[in-house]
């Protein structure tokens, strides 16, 4: 999924206007995407526009409690896999980069 940011007066510093980000996953329906920083962060869904809404075959995709979506590649889908993350453990942190490339591939490739 290729989302693009609304040009508004409040945008997050870390983001350009207009400019597309792919979506790395869906958490209580936030996109997670890669910033201008190199940082995987959670955005409001609301301050982007979808560019392209294709998602990789091999999201898992649940719905919470209150009917809110989660999605994930497996490999990033696991309980605590970003808190592992942004803690610097190796493990996470060469998981995520690997997932990563892999999409950007596949992005390139389709």
């Amino acid at each position: 999924m290729i989302v693009k940011l609304r040009e508004q007066a409040n945008q997050p510093v870390d983001l350009k206007n207009g400019q597309c980000y792919l979506v790395l996953g869906i958490e209580a329906d936030d996109f997670r995407l890669l910033n201008d920083q190199g940082r995987p962060y959670l955005y409001p869904r609301t301050l982007f526009e979808i560019v392209d809404s294709s998602e990789p075959e091999d999201w898992i995709s649940e719905l919470g409690e209150d009917g809110e979506r989660y999605a994930y590649p497996p490999s990033l889908n696991g309980c605590g896999f970003f808190e592992d993350f942004f803690d610097a453990k190796p493990e996470a942190v060469a998981t995520f980069w690997r997932v990563l490339n892999q999409r950007l591939t596949a992005t390139m490739v389709a």
